[in-house]
């Protein structure tokens, strides 16, 4: 188990690094097992952020009212995230929103990191759901507030030492470090990582029939989703959550 590292999740207005904002940072620095530092604040966005986001996330138009821009933000972000290494759940989900906004402004975000869900499907081979809440439930991680940006990322920290604590042993290779690609928000990809490959006709099909099943509204255009974009949306469905 590493005894330093960075745990963090942003909360978005949706899944596309590329055309999606960040509207929370939730960060924290563990040092030999402790939570040493914290990092939290809202981002204001462009525009207002949809109703369905208010009732996934909980945060309101009202709430980032005076929330300070991303301009100021983003760089402040990566100031604290220093040369630590992160760990978060779907990593590069989050990695790929912090580094797209960053190069917006010029400044390079190269990491290693450690995905807590790539850990977790590789553990619980055939579970049905791996997300986040299913995982805190399973092991009795209390998370207060879901789908907050601090909340979650501090609920990822105890999963992943969670995870070590009974796995690491069988199965180190899971628990390294690996390098974050640069090119495309992804574990260990070159130029043409995971996240810029288009989503597999199962994963298609999958996210029909889970829409059907958990009777929700995929609004977006499943055809034009990349496989970590898939990913993403098929955790939320299962996890019972609108898209």
């Amino acid at each position: 188990m590493l005894k330093s590292y960075l745990a963090f999740d942003v909360e978005t207005t949706g899944l596309s690094p590329e055309s999606d904002e960040i509207i929370e940072i939730g960060a924290l620095k563990v040092h030999d097992g402790k939570v040493c530092d914290r990092f939290i604040t809202f981002v204001k966005p462009s525009e207002p952020v949809s109703e369905r986001i208010t009732e996934i996330t909980g945060i309101t138009n009202e709430m980032l009212q005076d929330a300070a821009p991303k301009e100021k933000v983003i760089p402040a972000f990566l100031d604290f995230c220093g040369d630590e290494v992160l760990i978060g759940h779907n990593l590069p989900f989050d990695y790929g929103f912090v580094r797209n906004q960053a190069k917006l402004f010029g400044l390079s975000f190269e990491k290693q990191g450690i995905d807590t869900l790539k850990i977790a499907r590789s553990v619980h081979k055939g579970r049905q759901s791996n997300s986040l809440e299913a995982l805190c439930t399973r092991y009795s991680i209390v998370n207060s507030s879901a789908h907050r940006a601090y909340h979650d990322a501090l609920a990822t920290a105890k999963l992943y030492q969670t995870l070590a604590h009974y796995y690491e042993n069988f199965q180190p290779q899971l628990f390294q470090p690996t390098a974050l690609s640069v090119s495309s928000g992804t574990m260990g990809q070159g130029a043409a990582g995971a996240a810029d490959v288009p989503a597999t006709p199962k994963q298609i099909g999958f996210i029909s029939r889970l829409a059907v099943q958990k009777n929700v509204t995929v609004t977006w255009d499943v055809k034009k989703l990349t496989k970590s974009q898939a990913s993403g949306l098929i955790e939320k469905l299962l996890a019972g959550q609108q898209p």
